[in-house]
């Protein structure tokens, strides 16, 4: 799944044109690497998000193309 995609899926950022947005300005890491907003998300991987001065961390726990509102955090932990 592409990245701004499951921003939005998961409820981290609401809105996937402000994910993108977020991707485009290099403020989103997968695995320690800046990451575009077409990039894969795989289960496992680690995003980092800087939210002005604070950073915070995920792990992908599953990956599912509609979650209700709910459940969206059950696809991801923080780790921060």
């Amino acid at each position: 799944m592409r990245l701004d995609k499951f921003l939005k899926v998961s409820r981290i950022i609401k809105r996937r044109t402000v994910a993108k947005e977020a991707c485009d300005k290099g403020i989103v890491k997968i695995n320690g690497k800046i990451a575009k907003s077409s990039t894969e998300v795989n289960v496992g991987d680690e995003l980092e998000i800087t939210f002005g001065e604070k950073v915070m961390k995920f792990r992908v726990n599953e990956i599912r193309e509609h979650v209700l509102k709910n459940d969206a955090k059950e696809l991801y932990e923080q780790i921060n």
